[in-house]
């Protein structure tokens, strides 16, 4: 659920996500992995830095699903990541900070809270 205090801000366009894929986008001086899962037709936004030895990767992971949970895989060590909820997949009790993610008009939106 989007708080009221929700701001929305453009991100890029739709067309600018390859299918399947991640793009690194910067709100302030905060980096989120932005991922279009065409298969299943949704969007999901997660920060952008893997947990388990803090780089700025997970925009560059492989998506896909863990039973019927999307996840991220991060492209170093290959930590999965809940693209729904942040929880690690892979059994460590790290985890990641998700954004609800719009697309209107060939436009992609994601929600910063506060």
């Amino acid at each position: 659920m989007v708080a009221a205090t929700t701001t929305w801000f453009y991100a890029c366009l739709a067309e600018d996500v390859p299918e399947n894929g991640g793009v690194c986008v910067k709100y302030n001086n905060e980096q989120i992995a932005l991922f279009h899962f065409a298969r299943l037709n949704e969007w999901y936004a997660t920060q952008n830095e893997c947990p388990h030895r803090n780089q700025m990767a997970l925009s560059r992971g492989m998506i896909g699903t863990q039973g019927d949970e999307p996840k991220v895989a991060c492209p170093f060590h290959k930590k999965t990541f809940s693209l729904k909820t942040g929880e690690c997949l892979s059994g460590d009790e790290c985890a990641i900070k998700t954004y609800a993610v719009k697309v209107e008009d060939g436009k992609v939106y994601i929600a910063i809270p506060g």
